[in-house]
């Protein structure tokens, strides 16, 4: 519980940190509603209400999994890779949200001597 608080609040932090005002997620759709989730930068996520920003977040680990034919959850990974990502982001605002996350999979995956199949 104490590392999803943490987590949380750094998210928080890093959503609502800078001059940039709030906007709605849907400020990011194309004319039919879809946003192209390989194209959204880690400073526009930054610049979400704190619900989209979970949403999406919920929406990449999805994602990733999916690829990965995973059909479970480590909630405690989850919320970590969450925190790393969010720091990353932080530091890196033009990079994309898909990219920060691949990187912070793949940091992760290396720490913990976790190799993928091919």
């Amino acid at each position: 519980m104490r590392s999803h608080a943490f987590a949380t609040a750094a998210f928080i932090a890093f959503a609502t940190s800078g001059a940039n005002a709030q906007v709605e997620l849907k400020t990011y759709a194309d004319a039919n509603g879809y946003i192209d989730v390989q194209k959204l930068t880690c400073g526009q996520l930054a610049g979400t209400f704190q619900e989209d920003a979970d949403l999406l977040t919920t929406w990449y680990s999805g994602w990733y999994n999916g690829l990965g034919k995973k059909h479970f959850i480590n909630i405690a990974r989850a919320r970590e890779a969450e925190h790393e990502t969010i720091v990353y982001c932080k530091a890196n605002p033009k990079v994309t949200v898909i990219k920060a996350i691949g990187l912070v999979f793949d940091k992760m995956r290396k720490e913990r001597g976790i190799v993928l199949a091919k």
